[in-house]
């Protein structure tokens, strides 16, 4: 076992963790586009009708689904149930609708499992912090556990506790009786019902116009979230859909209507129904028109949101095929070339370019992203923009791939204020931590950049602000600080060190001394054909002393003493073995001076070879 290390107040230190190898983020598997519909009065009651009629039969293929429990894939009785919904649809509109159930349900019991995960872990955070007295702290192994501040709080904890098993307790045995919850058209929604009254804004008591004028609002998103229009494409079938056509010549749009409505909104042959809207991609619309000539499947979804009473369609379709892997150019392609470092916070982005070699190239950039507060279309948009400006930025600097954090902040989030402190500050604190964009961010990243012909670099998070503030804060600032007003943070050191990760260089900055060892330096002087005094051979050439000597004598001028002109012979210290030899005829040492050292743009000869 190895000896503990202490910090200078005699405190052991935690080692530092392994860490993870950096990854090529995989490219999206598929492509989705979207088009608004501008429907006329007779579409928008045929696709009411046709959306609500499916709906229904949706809800019970889900209830019979998640009756059946989870079994496997061969006695989910999909045959059966499909079959029943052919009478009262369609055979592709049934095919739809069982796959559509069994992604639901699987969906669920993933959710389930990752909420029985986050109760038994905000159950041990609380136990452990029990088991300790209010107001100390007591040492488990390499660990702090710090009590409550009083017995009030160590009493609230307590019931909290209580809660938190029962909610456990139930999760459990609702995993074990193979049931799922799901409410289609969103749990929110479905409980925002029962506190309408009190969420209507405007004074109280309401009136009865109001209130029925704020239940038919409810019941139009409702209604809205419930409808089934999905199509799934077919290979080989007429533009890659048969249950919703698209033309791509005129953008006509077509659909079967289910069985027991054929014979009143029917208009076109074989039971379909001709819309008098046209569906029009703008963006990747050669992409979508190409598809669909050559016969192969795309998926439509028909959308409604009642907000802005607005009508939407959507084209999706895989990329890449079925069971086969997403290419990926790999690490060392990418870092042959420059990569642009950001590091991802809570309202801004901080990014520096990197050369192949770990050195900061130019400016470092700051890019703002306020998301707090706004609605989710708002913040998606600026989240978009940010990414844009990233991959021009990118771009302008011939870079083959982003490097960014690997950043999950679901298990801090799944403990709370039992992690993230307490109060005024641990609310803060956790308020900065839910309003970081991590996993919305690298997809919209890794999307993004792919369409845009760049790759994304993820890193392991730890240490990168610590070590950025160590080793890089002083030199990166004395370097901005003599050309330019730029201010270098710690974000901007973070983003250093994170894009290194990514290129596989150490975080810690090469300090000024030995650039080059003997070997290579000989190496380079026999390549370049130089003929040095130390290079000579013979017996008079003296030998350089070894720095592995246990001391060396020094001659000096006679002193004057008491026995004669005997010349003084003075002992020097004896130089410890190190990383770094002496200065012998054969090492190159490095400027003196500090502020002579280049840190943006430096050779790759400036130290051995290797990466600085």
């Amino acid at each position: 076992m190895g000896k503990r290390v202490r910090g200078t107040q005699g405190r052991e230190l935690r080692p530092y963790r392994a860490l993870a190898a950096p990854f090529v983020v995989a490219p999206p598997s598929g492509c989705r586009i979207r088009t608004r519909l501008h429907l006329s009065p007779s579409d928008v009651v045929v696709l009411r009708a046709v959306g609500e009629h499916l709906g229904a039969l949706a809800g019970a293929d889900l209830a019979a689904r998640v009756r059946i429990g989870n079994v496997p894939a061969a006695n989910t009785r999909r045959a059966e149930r499909k079959k029943a919904l052919t009478v009262q649809s369609s055979s592709r509109w049934a095919g739809a609708i069982t796959r559509t159930s069994e992604d639901q349900y699987q969906l669920g019991r993933r959710a389930l499992n990752a909420r029985i995960g986050s109760l038994r872990q905000a159950i041990r955070a609380i136990e452990a912090r029990l088991a300790v007295p209010p107001g100390s702290t007591m040492r488990r192994g390499r660990r702090t556990v710090r009590g409550y501040a009083d017995h009030g709080e160590r009493r609230a904890k307590q019931q909290r506790l209580q809660i938190l098993k029962g909610d456990l307790r139930q999760a459990v045995r609702e995993r074990g009786s193979s049931r799922v919850r799901v409410a289609r058209g969103g749990r929110r929604l479905l409980n925002s019902r029962h506190h309408l009254y009190d969420a209507t804004p405007g004074p109280k008591p309401l009136t009865e116009t109001a209130w029925q004028a704020e239940l038919g609002s409810w019941g139009k998103q409702w209604s809205a979230r419930r409808m089934f229009l999905t199509a799934d494409g077919e290979a080989g079938a007429p533009f890659g859909n048969y249950t919703i056509s698209i033309n791509p010549t005129d953008g006509a749009v077509a659909l079967v209507l289910p069985e027991p409505l054929r014979q009143r909104y029917a208009n076109a042959p074989r039971g379909r129904y001709l819309l008098d809207a046209a569906a029009v991609f703008v963006h990747r619309g050669e992409q979508w028109a190409d598809r669909i000539a050559s016969g192969a499947p795309v998926r439509y979804d028909i959308t409604y949101d009642p907000s802005r009473r607005r009508w939407y369609l959507d084209a999706s379709w895989s990329t890449v095929k079925k069971g086969q892997p997403v290419p990926a150019p790999t690490l060392d392609v990418l870092r042959a070339h420059p990569v642009l470092a950001v590091d991802v916070n809570a309202n801004h982005l901080a990014a520096w370019i990197l050369d192949p070699h770990g050195n900061p190239l130019g400016q470092p950039r700051t890019l703002p992203l306020e998301l707090a507060g706004l609605p989710a279309t708002t913040r998606d948009a600026r989240l978009r923009e940010a990414v844009s400006q990233l991959i021009h930025l990118a771009q302008l600097h011939d870079c083959a791939a982003l490097v960014i954090e690997d950043l999950d902040f679901t298990d801090a989030r799944t403990t709370g204020r039992e992690e993230l402190g307490r109060g005024r500050r641990g609310k803060a604190f956790r308020r900065t931590v839910a309003g970081i964009p991590t996993a919305k961010f690298r997809d919209r990243l890794a999307g993004m950049a792919h369409h845009a012909g760049l790759s994304v670099i993820a890193v392991d998070p730890a240490y990168t602000s610590r070590w950025g503030a160590q080793h890089w804060m002083n030199p990166l600032q004395e370097q901005t600080s003599t050309g330019t007003t730029t201010t270098v943070s710690g974000h901007h050191a973070a983003a250093v060190v994170v894009g290194r990760r990514g290129l596989g260089c150490t975080a810690r900055r090469r300090k000024d001394g030995p650039r080059q060892t003997p070997t290579t330096t000989a190496i380079r002087r026999a390549e370049a054909g130089a003929v040095r005094p130390e290079d000579r051979t013979g017996p008079a050439v003296p030998t350089p002393p070894s720095h592995r000597s246990p001391g060396r004598t020094e001659r000096t001028a006679p002193a004057r003493t008491t026995r004669g002109t005997t010349p003084v012979v003075r002992q020097t210290r004896a130089r410890l073995s190190g990383k770094h030899p002496p200065h012998g005829p054969t090492t190159v040492r490095g400027p003196s001076n500090p502020n002579q050292l280049t840190l943006f743009g430096m050779p790759d000869t400036a130290n051995t070879g290797q990466s600085t």
